[in-house]
């Protein structure tokens, strides 16, 4: 009997294949291979029928799960090298990485006042770069808080963050959230445009990791604190905190900080101007995220919490943004072309502008709908011709047409000083008399203001009660080119039409010039060119312009000079003008209103302060009888005793020690006596009177 053992029968083992997961192999030794025979043979010679042995186990195929795994595998290669693909397509888009470098930022001009605080910032960023060192710690932390809590450990790109944000969008608990990193959001402010694009999303990817791996991180977070928009055209936080806060960034408050932080999400709708609680609802949010992250104490945090932040009342529609349109108008006159930020220091004065927009405002709130008025402004000046204070109109934030340097509008009588100046300059006096009776220049017949005449009057009365008649008679009297010329001497800029209604003020011209041509009255004689730029420095402190003292030279003579300012303070005494005296003072002026009411006037001065009043309305409908001698002089003396509450009388030049009317100086001559100028007319011989009367109409 065989041995079993020899036979070479061995038990099968099972072994795992390499080749596939679960499969298994069954390997025969050599011995089994040599016992097939024999088992053959025995099964020939009576042994158990085929196929009743044990069967061989049939080869499975790969289970689900295998083929799943397999396919995730070439379908993630697929997609890697798709994607692959896709960033070099864009990157190729890009300019060459070793050509990249960061967009310069556009300058800042800060206009500063008199006493060195900021009016306004003008430039396309609204504010000057600032560093972190200068900024309260808490300040660009708010931003890294609400924006991008990893902001320090990731490289640019977060994929925690990404996947956090997409399951709790998903998933609709709280605010919505995105992906992006502080650092793309630079990105795409640096170098993309705005728009919503999957090409936009992917330059604005490697664009941050190129960031990132030229620039550390507070780098970076100062880079985006001084380039990421917050509304009403601020870029920066510099520019929002003075915006939104009349403040420099320094100087903000944890609740601030985090209403600014809070802003960058959605600017238009989260401006604490237009939206104060959903941007206090805002802060909230970033105010408790920095409590959580321990940027700031719980006592900070209750405290910001209890009081939050509100924006600066007024501060952004002010009127020294008027005054700071009018450094940006003759900028370029002094500096040229500004490529690099630049401080203008400017002889504004904080104060009077303030003193001089609430005048203004207020008297339009109380009486302009009673006066059918709804425009103004106001102009003050240094006898020098420093403009001290300068409001375009009642409200920055409605309008920012500049009614003070930019509207021309008819004077009216306030322009008959220089009628009367010519006529002094002729040799008349103060005392000469007129005859204050109808006249009529070629069918033209110009009524008083009153429609009744007094008949022989003096000039200085004459100019007092602003009488038309005399007026025109003097225009004509001295001519109306020469008229002309003693405007311009005295800086009005504007064109003049020389003919016999010009002495009733029918040539526009700016609140800006007829003030700053008033100043030679004020300073006895000195004929001014009204300034608001002092000087401009770099932000390093260089300096780049100083104002030398300039002007126009003598325009009058003291003595004549002295006869004006005599005659018009009795506007102010006896005239037009009595509701503007001002007790204590001396003080002169002239009103004006022109044709049915469309432009009221008043321009008056002391020995220190120069101001002129218009009010009207823009599209040049007739007020309700709004006068010169109305609403215009009570916002001129209203402004006119803040303005010199706190300063010494000074006298009119002149007038010191004198009496009201000054004498004549000896080369003066009588009309009569006159040499005829340009255009003048001398009065007739009777002989001569029935043809001027056949030319102009003159009785």
């Amino acid at each position: 009997m065989a041995d079993r053992r020899g036979s070479g029968r061995h038990r099968r083992e099972p072994v795992l294949d390499d080749g596939g997961a679960g499969v298994l192999d069954v390997r025969l030794t050599l011995d089994d291979r040599a016992g097939r025979g024999a088992s053959k043979g025995r099964r020939a010679e009576g042994g158990p029928p085929r196929g009743s042995g044990p069967k061989r186990p049939k080869r499975r195929g790969r289970s689900i799960l295998g083929i799943l795994a397999y396919w995730t595998v070439v379908l993630g290669l697929w997609c890697a090298i798709g994607l692959a693909g896709l960033v070099a397509y864009h990157a190729a888009q890009l300019p060459p990485i070793d050509q990249l470098k960061i967009p310069k930022r556009p300058p800042n001009i800060a206009i500063l006042a008199s006493d060195g605080t900021l009016l306004a910032n003008r430039g396309e960023t609204g504010g000057r770069s600032i560093p972190l060192a200068e900024l309260p710690p808490f300040l660009p932390k708010a931003f890294v808080a609400i924006e991008d809590r990893r902001f320090y450990q990731h490289f640019g790109i977060d994929p925690v963050g990404i996947g956090r944000a997409f399951f709790r969008n998903l998933s609709g608990a709280g605010v919505m959230q995105g992906g992006s990193t502080l650092t793309q959001q630079l990105a795409k402010n640096l170098f993309l445009t705005q728009e919503r694009t999957a090409s936009r999303k992917i330059q604005e990817a490697i664009l941050a990791l190129w960031l990132e791996a030229n620039f550390s991180k507070d780098q970076l977070l100062e880079l985006y604190i001084n380039r990421v928009y917050f509304g009403s055209g601020a870029y920066g936080v510099e520019a929002a905190a003075q915006r939104y806060f009349g403040k420099p960034a320094r100087a903000v408050t944890v609740s601030e900080a985090a209403m600014l932080a809070g802003l960058v999400q959605a600017p238009s709708r989260l401006a604490p101007t237009r939206n104060p609680k959903a941007a206090q609802a805002r802060a909230a949010l970033v105010v408790a995220a920095m409590a959580e992250l321990g940027f700031v104490t719980d006592r900070d945090a209750k405290v910001a919490l209890s009081d939050p932040a509100t924006a600066a009342r007024g501060h952004a529609g002010g009127s020294a943004n008027y005054a700071a349109d009018l450094v940006m108008d003759v900028l370029d006159d002094f500096v040229g072309t500004v490529e690099s930020d630049i401080v203008v220091s400017t002889t504004i004065d904080p104060g009077l502008q303030a003193a001089a927009e609430r005048a203004l405002t207020d008297e339009l709130a109380a009486k302009g709908a009673r006066y059918n008025v709804g425009q103004g402004a106001l102009v003050a000046l240094r006898p020098d011709g420093a403009v001290r204070a300068l409001v375009g109109g009642r409200d920055y934030s409605q309008s920012q047409f500049n009614r003070a340097t930019t509207a021309k509008r008819q004077p009216g009588s306030a322009f008959k000083p220089f009628v009367y100046l010519a006529a002094l300059e002729a040799g008349l006096t103060p005392e000469t008399v007129r005859d204050d009776s109808p006249v009529n220049i070629r069918g033209w017949a110009p009524e008083n203001y009153s429609r009744d005449y007094r008949g022989p009057i003096t000039l200085r009365d004459a100019l007092a009660m602003s009488i038309n008649t005399v007026a025109v008679r003097l225009g004509v009297e001295v001519g109306p080119r020469k008229v002309v010329r003693v405007a311009q001497r005295l800086g009005i800029s504007s064109p003049l039409q020389a003919n016999a209604s010009l002495a009733l003020g029918t040539s526009e011209v700016t609140a800006l010039e007829l003030v700053g041509a008033y100043a030679a009255f004020a300073n006895g004689g000195t004929g001014v060119i009204p300034y608001v730029i002092a000087g401009v420095k770099t932000a390093d402190g260089k300096a780049v312009y100083r104002r030398a003292e300039t002007g126009l030279g003598r325009v009058i003579e003291p003595a004549i000079a002295a006869q004006m300012n005599a005659m018009m303070r009795e506007t102010l005494l006896t005239g037009t003008a009595r509701k503007a005296e001002l007790p204590g003072w001396d003080a002169a002026g002239k009103t004006g209103t022109s044709q049915e009411f469309r432009d009221a006037w008043f321009v008056g001065y002391t020995g220190s302060l120069v101001a002129g009043v218009w009010l009207g309305n823009d599209d040049g409908e007739p007020t309700r009888r709004a006068s010169g001698g109305n609403l215009p002089v009570e916002v001129w003396s209203r402004f006119m005793k803040v303005a010199l509450a706190n300063e010494r009388p000074v006298a009119l030049p002149g007038l010191r020690g004198a009496p009201a009317i000054a004498a004549a100086p000896a080369r003066q001559r009588s009309a009569e006596a006159a040499p005829p100028s340009d255009n003048a007319w001398i009065p007739p011989d009777p002989a001569e009177r029935g043809l001027l009367e056949r030319l102009f109409g003159i009785r």
